[in-house]
């Protein structure tokens, strides 16, 4: 009789469904719970190995005639930025990025709201309540944190805080051997400022001040509009079956 100790994961395959990238695709995916003592150990083999964090939950795609969803992590010690990524720098002087606890607070779930309704308003998310927010943020085993995007003030160079609502925010794991951006919002009403790529290159100078030598973004799928901003990024390594690849 073979015996398997208790905390040891167990595996469990999604049905298919439609594919939110690609169009005429199905997706299935393969996940695993992040609970317990070795919630975080495992989160480190598995986002090392492909997959990504969605509260206690870690997830990749299985689907069974497509490849196209492939992770892809920044090389932070060799990543320069190019010059239009130095202007979006240049546009945000007037923003610092604050970690705090993965706490909910109702300024940001109006932020998150607003996001959605502008950005994703077809999207899985798009029904999520203050209760679903909450969830999203804390219900967490493994090391994580908030970035909260506020404007600089007179104090900031003393206590390193913004001042105003947030106008964007990132759900942040820090892992051995990198950053790992779950998830991120922002004010659609702020497009001219391109945070998204702001909160990637903010990010890439933290896990360099940190000494980790990646930045973990999840998936680029190629032919997919919404993940094509991935590849600006480089370089980079991709995750291919024969393992991690470099790309320049």
């Amino acid at each position: 009789m073979t015996s398997h100790p208790r905390d040891a994961p167990q595996f469990y395959l999604t049905a298919p469904s439609a594919c939110p990238y690609l169009p005429g695709q199905q997706e299935r995916k393969v996940f695993t719970h992040l609970v317990g003592r070795r919630a975080r150990d495992l989160n480190e083999i598995l986002t090392q190995g492909g997959f990504r964090r969605s509260q206690t939950i870690a997830y990749r795609p299985a689907c069974e005639t497509c490849r196209a969803c492939v992770s892809v992590r920044v090389v932070v010690g060799d990543f320069r930025p190019s010059d239009s990524q130095r202007r979006v720098l240049r546009r945000n002087r007037d923003l610092v990025g604050q970690p705090q606890p993965n706490r909910p607070a109702s300024e940001q779930y109006a932020l998150f709201r607003r996001y959605l309704d502008a950005r994703h308003g077809d999207g899985g998310m798009v029904d999520m309540t203050v209760l679903d927010y909450a969830m999203m943020v804390e219900d967490s085993h493994v090391e994580t944190h908030l970035v909260v995007y506020r404007r600089r003030g007179p104090d900031t160079a003393i206590n390193g805080r913004g001042i105003g609502a947030p106008l964007a925010v990132c759900l942040t794991d820090v892992l051995s051997d990198g950053l790992s951006m779950v998830y991120s919002f922002y004010d659609p009403a702020e497009a001219d400022r391109s945070l998204g790529t702001h909160m990637i290159l903010d990010h890439i100078e933290r896990a360099r001040s940190l000494g980790l030598p990646y930045l973990y973004l999840g998936y680029w799928v190629e032919g997919s509009r919404k993940m094509d901003y991935k590849a600006k990024f480089a370089p980079q390594e991709r995750l291919l079956p024969q393992g991690w690849a470099r790309v320049e």
